[in-house]
């Protein structure tokens, strides 16, 4: 195998920090907009994710784009890519 073909593109998401009280852990909610199967009406549906923030650079309110990457904890496994 190529060096080029063990790099993945990791999942990357946009959203929100809502919690900056833990350290080097921020909570970021990511919003998406679906369209509902019957109705046709669009909806906002939302989800948290604990993010890996080594230097606890973000802050609540700040816009954040993070990645998928190795479980930190049981329920962090994503890492602040950068604030936008």
């Amino acid at each position: 195998m190529s060096e080029t073909e063990n790099k993945v593109a990791g999942r990357t998401m946009s959203g929100r920090v809502v919690s900056d009280i833990m350290d080097k852990t921020i909570t970021v909610m990511v919003e998406r907009i679906v369209r509902h199967p019957m109705y046709g009406k669009y909806m906002k549906r939302s989800s948290k994710f604990h993010v890996h923030d080594a230097e606890n650079v973000a802050k609540t309110g700040d816009t954040v784009e993070i990645k998928a990457s190795r479980p930190y904890s049981k329920t962090k496994c994503w890492s602040l890519v950068k604030v936008l």
